[in-house]
Formats: structure tokens, C-alpha cells, sequence
């Protein structure tokens, strides 16, 4: 992954500041003390550049080990931390993750939930401190509603994206108006609110026959050629090296048209849960796309839920 481009296509996004950020990267989410920094060092060594982390102590004594020892550059990395709290005073915090990670600078920061702390995270962008800022799970409304009065926009929105929950909407917004779609989960999670089994779906599976790949490997590849750059977890050296095969072939035109929300995403399994509202307003797969999950879960359960929604499993 150290080259610019490949055979199947570049290995970097360009983001509206002008800087490129890996199409791949280790997402460090919920990854246990102990075994976080041995993931970071063996991706590094594979091949990855970018890393999206929580645990920024492990992960910066391991980087700068890697540093020291001549295997990468911290200008040959992207690094990515994320504002966990939410009010404006709580921006400060980032301070204290360079302090962690011994840097003088992240690459990206990124913003959990509430546009009202927006402005505070403008203040980081200016003095460098944060060289770029986006966002975590903004739907497309949040996103217009924050396009419209952002000094600095956002060069990232991260949410779950896959071939069972594309979010064309949204996409479509983020790429028209300069925001690039992050793809995490990329193959969904355990816990999550859509109760579909990802590599289960007979769509993917057929695709993935003609290939002659592993479900996991073509919808991952579906993420890269839609225009996302994706987050990958495992720390197990083999699936690392594999994983850099996405980059070895590309799913051809006429496969890819089978990639489509009605093909893989009924009405029925999307409003699983509506059973809960009496008053659920959604009448079709386009319009809930529209909106995030924790859009919905706030019009279930109202307002007072949005105190607790970032500590909720979806």
C-alpha cells in the first residue's frame, strides 16, 4: 500500500483539504489493551498506513517505536483519533491525546455526534492541531444542517456502511458536496440494529462464486469501488496480508449492478423494529435512508434518548 496507485485503481482518497487518506485503514474500536499495539505493529509492517484508534497510549508507544526503528515515517502515516464527549469544552481533550500518542499534530478528528461542538473543533483545525475535522454518524440532514454554517468543512462523515445498509442518500450528499463517506463497520457488527447476516445474503454469495472470492472479500471490495475508504479490525497476521488483495482485482461493471438497496435490503427487515412506534412515519426504503440509525432511534424512543444514544450498541 506504500505505492500511489495500482492496477485496480489509486490507494488513497483525495479529501477537500487536499491531502490523501488510505482507502484502508485498522480501526482499534473496542480492541483490548495488550493485543491493540501488537495489531498497529503488524499492519504497519504489512503495509497499512492508516490507523483509527481509541487506545492512544499503546498505540503511540508502538508508533513511535516504529518510527525509531526506521520502518515507517510519521509524515507516511494518517492517523485518526475521535472526540468521544460532547460538549464544546470537551474539544480540549485532543490535547491530551498528542500528549499520549507523543505527537505534535493528528491528521483527522473527528467529531462522535453533536453538531453544536462544531465550532469548538474549527478552533483546532486553525492552529494545526488537528490537521483535518469531520464527523461520526451524521445523517444527511445533521450534515446539511451543519454544511450551512461551518467555517471549516467537514472532510469526513463516518458511518456504518455495506452492501445491506448503502446509505445512497447520504452518499450522494457527502460526494456533492466534498465530504468523503468512511466506511465503518464495513461488513456491519455484532449487536447491530439490522439483523441480516452480511456474508449470508444470496446476492453476495453469487457474486462472489463468479469471482471466485470470499464473500468478505467482495463486499469489501464493494465499499473501495463504491468510494469509500474502510475500516478493517482483525490483528491476525494472515487476514492483514489478505486483506491487502482487495487491491489485487475489481469487481466488473456488470457484477457491480447487482449491488443495489432493493436487491439486498427489504422494507420488512429495515423496519424490524418499528413495531415499537405506533406513529412510524417511514414509508419507504428511500426516505428512512435518508436518515442515520440514531436518527431513528431518537424518534423512537424521543428526544431525552439522545443523552444516551452514544453509549447504545446499533
Amino acid at each position: 500500500m506504500n505505492e500511489a496507485k495500482h492496477k485496480h485503481g489509486p490507494l488513497y482518497f483525495d479529501l477537500n483539504t487536499g491531502a490523501k487518506i488510505p482507502m484502508v485503514a485498522l480501526g482499534t474500536w473496542k480492541a483490548p489493551p495488550g493485543v491493540v499495539g501488537e495489531a498497529v505493529k503488524t499492519v504497519v509492517k504489512a503495509g497499512y498506513r492508516r490507523i483509527d484508534f481509541v487506545n492512544e497510549k499503546e498505540i503511540g508507544v508502538t508508533l513511535k517505536e516504529l518510527f525509531s526503528n526506521g520502518v515507517v515515517k510519521r509524515s507516511e502515516m494518517f492517523i485518526t483519533s475521535k472526540l468521544c464527549d460532547h460538549a464544546p469544552e470537551d474539544v480540549s481533550t485532543l490535547s491530551k491525546s498528542l500528549e499520549d500518542l507523543q505527537f505534535d499534530y493528528i491528521d483527522l478528528y473527528l467529531l462522535l455526534c453533536f453538531p453544536e461542538t462544531w465550532n469548538a473543533m474549527e478552533g483546532l483545525y486553525t492552529p494545526g492541531q488537528a490537521r483535518a475535522i469531520g464527523v461520526n454518524n451524521f445523517s444527511t440532514k445533521k450534515l446539511q444542517d451543519l454544511l450551512g454554517y461551518a467555517k471549516v468543512a467537514p472532510v469526513i462523515n463516518q458511518v456504518e456502511c455495506h452492501p445491506v445498509w448503502q446509505q445512497p442518500a447520504l452518499h450522494n450528499f457527502c460526494k456533492s458536496n466534498g465530504v468523503h463517506l468512511s466506511a465503518f463497520p464495513p461488513l456491519g457488527s455484532p449487536g447491530s440494529w439490522i439483523k441480516r447476516e452480511i456474508l449470508k445474503e444470496p446476492t453476495l454469495i453469487e457474486i462472489a462464486e463468479k469471482l471466485n472470492k470470499l464473500p468478505v472479500k467482495v463486499a469489501l471490495r464493494w465499499g473501495i469501488q463504491t468510494g469509500h475508504n474502510i475500516l478493517l479490525k482483525s490483528g491476525t497476521k494472515s487476514r492483514i496480508i489478505e486483506n491487502l488483495s482487495l487491491f489485487h482485482y475489481c469487481i466488473p461493471p456488470g457484477l457491480f449492478l447487482k449491488f443495489s438497496c432493493k436487491t439486498f435490503l427489504s422494507l420488512g427487515a429495515i423496519l424490524s423494529m418499528s413495531h415499537k412506534s405506533p406513529k412510524w412515519p417511514f414509508k419507504s426504503v428511500s426516505e428512512l435512508f435518508c436518515l442515520h440509525v440514531r436518527d431513528v432511534f431518537d424518534f423512537m424512543f424521543g428526544y431525552s434518548a439522545q443523552r444516551y444514544r452514544p453509549y447504545i450498541e446499533f
